[in-house]
């Protein structure tokens, strides 16, 4: 019988089991918040939100285990916050498509999506994107997660105007600020598990909150357990969605979750330094084969489209090297579908301060930039600096692409655009001019 830590490689990895489980449970904690937020969002679409939460869970669980046995990376899988806005407002809501059809979209864009990669054998567009682009995909990841930890904590609050400010002192954001030295102060002292430890002590820290001080109750008690909800399993139209109306739609998705997975799994691996003698990421073109799969996976569930998730940081940094990581994340998230009410218990500003460290983890790759070489800062910058500012990875990606090829362009260095970035400008514009005319 093979062994776990022969199957996963760990001795090459440079890990261990105990270590491997515990970057399983950071992973969890820190992407959890998706199986209470997703049916949320989703329920604008129509859909009700005790089968949309099934439906994540049954998604999350199955691809992240599938990442980790396949693929063998602790990446963790689970329908991703833009791409599940990009459902509701972009197609549902302005495009007035039933969400059955939508969902069947969905598939045929997961469909699409893995035959891109599975007939990229040479890896043409996975090693097409330029090196100083994932250095800025990666530090442009690192500020969009430490924006979101700031965010969920109450830290930063949209500003009237238009923008961030600084929040209102509340007993809740005192308690972020105290679990986030605590966080880190175990992070710097190497204790194992530190993150871990720092969840369950933001969440005692936070338990009076509503109760002792005066403030909205963070910690919120809902029950043990809710039965899950399949109505949604098979409900998707592939009929309807074989229209050719939908077309631009099924592409949209394609490029959208191309972008967006790629990204982060360039972005985690070259903040991890799980890379490969070439210094590409490892087993890129498995993962994306995998959350390719999640993509159908998602529309035959009823969920939102999949994505390789960001959050996945945090376990890397909790030592995760190995797919072990992301398959003791999936499987925590299966019995949540029957516990979903114990969601709550952890509130935002525990699960906050494990965003934001994992965020400056994630600016590692900026060591490495060349600011002298102005043609190849800038569109890394730019990179860097979208995804926070527009919320998007899939923006950030597309700006820095096309920023590369105009800048390479206008200095004359048109041997350094390759064609392969010209095939991706060219997607690029064509999922920006169907954006719009979504919006209109």
């Amino acid at each position: 019988m093979v062994r776990l830590t022969d199957y996963f490689d760990m001795r090459n990895s440079g890990a261990d089991l105990p270590t491997e489980v515990i970057a399983g449970i950071t992973t969890f904690l820190s992407a959890m918040y998706i199986i209470v937020v997703n049916p949320a969002i989703l329920a604008e679409a129509g859909i009700a939100p005790a089968a949309s939460l099934t439906a994540t869970v049954l998604v999350s669980a199955f691809s992240s285990i599938l990442m980790g046995v396949y693929a063998k990376t602790p990446l963790v899988i689970a329908p991703g916050m833009s791409l599940n806005h990009m459902f509701v407002t972009l197609i549902v809501g302005a495009q007035g498509v039933p969400y059955e059809t939508a969902l069947g979209c969905v598939f045929y864009s997961g469909a699409i999506y893995l035959l891109l990669i599975v007939f990229d054998r040479r890896r043409l567009l996975i090693s097409g994107v330029p090196r100083m682009l994932r250095y800025g995909f990666a530090g442009g990841i690192g500020l969009f997660i430490a924006l979101i930890g700031m965010k969920a904590s109450g830290l930063l609050v949209a500003r009237t105007g238009g923008g961030l400010a600084i929040g209102d002192l509340t007993p809740a954001v005192i308690s972020f600020l105290a679990c986030f030295v605590i966080t880190a102060g175990l992070v710097v002292r190497k204790i194992k598990g530190a993150f871990i430890w720092g969840v369950l002590i933001s969440t005692i820290i936070a338990l009076p909150i509503g109760r002792w001080w005066d403030d909205v109750p963070v910690v919120i008690w809902q029950g043990w357990w809710a039965p899950p909800d399949f109505s949604l399993l098979g409900r998707l139209d592939l009929i309807g969605a074989a229209g050719m109306m939908h077309l631009p739609v099924i592409i949209v998705l394609v490029f959208s979750s191309f972008f967006d997975s790629y990204s982060t799994c360039v972005g985690v691996g070259e903040a991890g330094d799980l890379v490969d003698e070439h210094g590409e990421p490892v087993a890129v073109r498995e993962s994306l084969t995998c959350n390719a799969i999640a993509v159908a996976l998602s529309g035959i569930v009823g969920a939102s489209p999949a994505t390789a998730y960001i959050e996945s940081s945090t376990g890397v940094r909790a030592g995760g090297r190995t797919g072990l990581t992301a398959v003791v994340a999936g499987l925590l998230f299966l019995p949540f579908l029957f516990l979903s009410p114990l969601v709550a218990l952890v509130p935002p500003i525990a699960t906050a301060p494990l965003l934001v460290l994992a965020g400056v983890f994630m600016l590692k790759p900026l060591i490495y930039v060349r600011w002298e070489r102005f043609d190849e800062a800038v569109p890394f910058f730019v990179a860097m600096i979208i995804m926070p500012l527009s919320q998007s990875i899939t923006q950030g990606a597309i700006w820095g692409l096309l920023s590369w090829t105009a800048i390479k362009a206008a200095g004359g260095r048109f041997r350094q655009i390759s064609w392969i970035v010209i095939v991706l400008d060219l997607m690029a514009v064509f999922l920006l001019a169907n954006m719009e005319t979504f919006k209109h």
